[in-house]
C-alpha cells in the first residue's frame, strides 16, 4: 500500500502559483465548470490515496502542472492538452476510467488521454528505445498528435526536477530516454529549444565531467567572447540601419551538447572548437517582403566581410522538412576568425524556437517533402478553417498508415507492411522459423499464421519439426521477403521429396528383383509425357503418380529394350559427325555418384566451372531448378557456395568404376620452342584411353601458353599425363584449368 500523498509547504505554494498562471493563459478556453470538474477529480484521488509519488519521491500533482505550464507556454497546447495533462494519472492507476473523461470533459481529451495510456502500455514491451522504429512506433500509436507534445513536455519537466536525486540508476535510464528518444522526437516536430535542452540535461546527468569543463570553459571565456560580438556586430547594426531596416541581432552561443559532439566528431579539445557562437539576425518585415530583406542583409554582410561560400546554407528557398527557414553564412570576421551568421524574420524565428506552436499562428510556410512534412502541412491546411488550436480537437494523425511496427519478444522493435501477417514475421526472423511456423503468441493469446499484425504487438512465434511450406502459403504473406523464402523452401522440398520418391521406387523394384537403369528409367518418363524428370519424381511423391503403374510400364519398356522386334541394319562410324567437340563424351555412363544419405542414381550433372572427373574430391549443390550440379571441393565458387547457400550443399562421392571419359583442359607454359609442342604431343599420342581433342599456343617474349584439352578416365590418369608433360624439358608449369 503506498504512503497517502501529503504535499510539502513548498509543494502546495507552487502548484498553487502555476494553477493561477495557467488559468491565465488559458483564458476563455477553459471554462468554470471544467474547473470546478477538475478539482473534483483531483480532489477525489488525493482523498482516496490514489496518487504516489514516483521513484524520485516527485509530486505527482505538482509535476502534472509544471509539465502543463511547459505544453503551454513552450508548445501552445490549450483547454484538452492541460486536462489530459492533469488527468492523466488517474487513467493510468485505474481509477478513473476512459468513459468518464469523455463524459466530463468531451471526447477530445478523453481521446489524448487513451493515446497516453496506450503509449504506457508499450513501455512494457521493454522496447530498444534507440531504435528509429520505435520512435515511428510512438507517432502512429498516439493517434493525436498532442499525445507527442505531452510526453515531451513531460520529460523535459522529469529532466528538470531530478538534478538532486539519490537514485542514480533511475536517473541514467531517464537520461538516456531523453537523449535517444524525446530529443529526436522534439527536433522531428521541430521543438528546437527544448531538443537543446533535452540534450543539454541528458548529458549534465550521463557525462557529468564533459560536461561542466565545457559549462566552465564557456563561463570562462564569456567575456572575451561578448567583447568580439560587439565588435563584430557595431558595423554590422550601423550599415543595416542606414539601409532602412527594421532589425535586431543576438550572439547565440551553441548548446552543451553539440559542442560536446563536435569535439568527438573532430577528436579535438574546447580550443578546437572554432564556431563556438553565431550572430542572428532578426527583421521585422512583413510576409511579402521576407526573401528580398533576407537577402540584402546578404548582400550587406558580404560586402564588409568576406564569405566562405562554401558554409551558405539557403533554407529561404527550399526550407527544412520540418519547416525551418534561415539563411546561415560564415564570414570572415575581424582578427581572421571565422563567424556564422544567421539571417531570418521575426516569424522564421520563432518557428525556429517553437516549432509547431509558431507553425499554427502563420499561414502559407513553405515545407519540404516527405511523409512528416505532408503531415505538417495538412495540419496547417485544417487550421486555416478556423481561428485556434480548437481545430485539433478533431485531426487525427494518419503519417504512418501504410505501416506497421511489431515487438519481438525481446523488445525489438520490426516495421512491416500494412497487412502483414504472422507469417511474414517468422520469415523475417529466419527461413527456418518461417517455413516451421505453425503459428504465434501476439500479447499472449495464440493466434494461426494467418493472423495480420498490428502497430504494437508483441509477437512470439510457435514452430513445430513436422510442419513444410505450402504453396497457399504465398497468398498468405505480404512481403516480397517471405515470399522469395517460401518459394526456395519449396523447391528444397521438392528436391528431397523427389529424391526420397526415387530411393522408394528403387526399393520397390529391389524388392521385385529388379535393378533400376537410368536409361530405362529416362525411357519410362518421356513415355509418361514427363518433359522434365523433378516433375516425374514430384508427382511420385505426391501420391498423384501410381508407383505400381510406374513399376509396370518400367518392366514392360526394359523387356522392350532387352528383346528387340527387329534389327536395325548396322551402319559405319564414318557416316557420323560429333556434333558438340567442345563437350565431356560420356561412354557406357555407370560411374556411381553417392548423394548425400548414400542414395545412388539421382539426377545430376557435372559443373562447367570446375570439370570435376572420377576421383576428385566432390560435393553437390542444390539448384534453383531442382537438379543437383557437382562441383569440385577446391572449386573456385566453393567459398561463396558455403558462405551464402550452405543448407542447399550436399555430400557426394565416387563409388564403383564406370567407362566414362572427361573432357579436362591442362595450361601449359615453357619456353617457346617448336620441338616443346613436338614432345608433348607425342607423350600423350603414346598414353593409353587418352585422347587430345584441342591445342591452343600463344607464344609471347619468348614464352609460349598453351591450353590442351585432353580426354581421359580418372584423376590417377590425370596425375599421371601431368607429371610425364613436366619432364619435358622446357616445360616450366602445367596446371588444370
Amino acid at each position: 500500500m503506498n504512503d497517502k500523498l501529503v504535499f510539502s509547504e513548498s509543494e502546495r505554494k507552487e502548484t498553487y502559483l502555476i494553477m493561477t498562471q495557467l488559468r491565465k493563459l488559458l483564458g476563455e478556453s477553459i471554462t468554470n465548470e471544467d474547473e470546478q470538474k477538475l478539482r473534483f477529480h483531483m480532489r477525489l484521488a488525493l482523498k482516496n490515496n490514489q496518487l504516489w509519488r514516483d521513484v524520485f519521491g516527485l509530486n505527482p500533482v505538482l509535476q502534472a502542472v509544471q509539465t502543463a505550464l511547459i505544453a503551454v507556454e513552450e508548445i501552445g497546447l490549450r483547454r484538452d492538452g492541460v486536462i489530459a495533462i492533469l488527468l492523466q494519472q488517474s487513467v493510468i492507476n485505474g481509477f478513473v476510467s476512459i468513459a468518464d473523461i469523455e463524459n466530463d470533459f468531451g471526447r477530445s481529451t478523453a481521446g489524448i488521454i487513451h493515446g497516453i495510456v496506450r503509449i504506457q502500455e508499450l513501455y512494457k514491451h521493454n522496447p530498444v528505445i534507440e531504435s528509429e522504429n520505435f520512435r515511428n512506433l510512438l507517432l502512429s500509436f498516439a493517434e493525436d498528435m498532442r499525445v507527442i507534445l505531452i510526453m515531451i513536455a513531460d520529460r523535459v519537466n522529469l529532466m528538470r526536477q531530478i538534478r538532486d536525486t539519490d537514485n542514480a540508476e533511475a536517473k541514467a535510464r531517464v537520461s538516456e530516454e531523453a537523449s535517444y528518444l524525446y530529443a529526436p522526437l522534439a527536433h522531428k516536430l521541430g521543438l528546437y529549444k527544448l531538443k537543446s535542452e533535452l540534450e543539454d540535461l541528458s548529458l549534465k546527468y550521463l557525462e557529468h565531467d564533459a560536461y561542466y569543463l565545457i559549462k566552465d570553459k564557456l563561463n570562462a571565456t564569456k567575456k572575451s567572447r561578448d567583447a568580439y560580438i560587439d565588435r563584430f556586430i557595431g558595423p554590422i547594426n550601423e550599415r543595416l540601419t542606414n539601409a532602412g531596416l527594421k532589425f535586431h541581432m543576438k550572439g547565440r552561443t551553441k548548446s552543451i551538447h553539440s559542442i560536446w559532439q563536435k569535439m568527438k566528431k573532430q577528436h579535438c579539445g574546447f580550443e578546437g572548437v572554432y564556431d563556438l557562437f553565431a550572430i542572428r539576425i532578426i527583421i521585422d518585415c512583413s510576409i511579402e517582403k521576407e526573401k528580398m530583406q533576407c537577402w540584402q542583409v546578404y548582400s550587406i554582410i558580404t560586402d564588409m566581410y568576406q564569405p566562405n561560400p562554401k558554409r551558405l546554407r539557403d533554407w529561404l528557398s527550399v526550407p527544412k522538412s520540418n519547416g525551418y527557414e534561415s539563411l546561415h553564412i560564415t564570414v570572415l570576421g575581424p582578427e581572421k576568425k571565422w563567424v556564422e551568421v544567421q539571417i531570418r524574420t521575426e516569424r522564421m524565428d520563432e518557428i525556429a524556437e517553437r516549432g509547431l506552436a509558431a507553425h499554427w499562428r502563420y499561414k502559407g510556410v513553405k515545407g519540404g517533402e516527405g511523409g512528416l512534412d505532408d503531415w505538417l502541412n495538412s495540419i496547417r491546411s485544417a487550421l486555416e478553417a478556423g481561428d485556434d488550436l480548437q481545430v485539433m480537437d478533431t485531426f487525427k494523425m494518419d503519417l504512418y498508415e501504410d505501416e506497421v511496427f511489431v515487438f519481438t519478444p525481446k523488445g525489438d522493435l520490426l516495421k512491416f507492411p500494412k497487412g502483414a501477417t504472422v507469417l511474414d514475421f517468422a520469415y523475417h526472423i529466419h527461413s527456418r522459423v518461417g517455413s516451421q511456423c505453425t503459428g504465434a503468441r501476439i500479447n499472449n493469446k495464440v493466434v494461426t499464421f494467418r493472423q495480420e499484425l498490428h502497430s504494437g504487438d508483441q509477437v512470439e512465434i510457435i514452430t513445430s519439426t513436422t510442419q513444410k511450406p505450402k504453396q497457399d502459403w504465398l497468398n498468405i504473406v505480404k512481403t516480397s521477403r517471405a515470399k522469395a523464402k517460401i518459394r526456395l523452401a519449396l523447391k528444397e522440398t521438392q528436391v528431397k521429396d523427389g529424391l526420397y520418391a526415387k530411393e522408394t521406387l528403387q526399393r520397390r523394384l529391389k524388392n521385385r528383383k529388379i535393378e533400376m537403369d537410368e536409361s530405362t528409367m529416362n525411357h519410362v518418363i518421356k513415355k509418361l509425357g514427363f518433359k522434365l524428370t523433378s516433375e516425374f519424381y514430384k508427382q511420385l511423391a505426391e501420391g498423384t503418380l501410381d508407383i505400381n503403374s510406374v513399376i509396370e510400364k518400367y518392366i514392360e519398356i526394359r523387356d522392350q529394350e532387352q528383346n528387340p522386334v527387329s534389327q536395325q541394319p548396322m551402319r559405319s562410324a564414318n557416316e557420323f559427325e560429333f556434333e558438340n567437340p567442345n563437350e565431356e563424351i560420356m561412354r557406357n555412363n555407370d560411374d556411381v555418384l553417392i548423394i548425400d544419405r548414400n542414395l545412388k542414381g539421382v539426377d545430376y550433372q557435372l559443373a562447367k566451372c570446375c570439370h570435376p572427373i572420377y576421383g576428385d574430391d566432390v560435393f553437390g549443390f542444390v539448384t534453383v531448378s531442382g537438379g543437383i550440379k557437382i562441383h569440385r571441393t577446391d572449386c573456385p565458387n566453393a567459398p561463396e557456395l558455403r558462405k551464402r547457400f550452405g543448407y542447399r550443399l550436399v555430400k557426394a562421392k565416387w563409388s564403383g568404376k564406370g567407362t566414362s571419359q572427361y573432357s579436362i583442359t591442362l595450361h601449359v607454359v615453357g619456353n617457346d620452342d617448336i620441338a616443346i609442342i613436338n614432345n608433348i604431343t607425342s607423350i600423350i599420342a603414346k598414353e593409353e584411353k587418352i585422347v587430345m581433342r584441342s591445342i591452343s599456343i600463344d607464344s609471347n617474349d619468348g614464352l609460349f601458353s598453351g591450353n590442351l584439352t585432353v580426354m581421359l578416365d580418372d584423376t590417377s590418369k590425370l596425375e599421371s599425363l601431368m607429371r610425364k608433360i613436366r619432364t619435358v624439358k622446357g616445360v616450366r608449369q602445367v596446371s588444370r584449368v
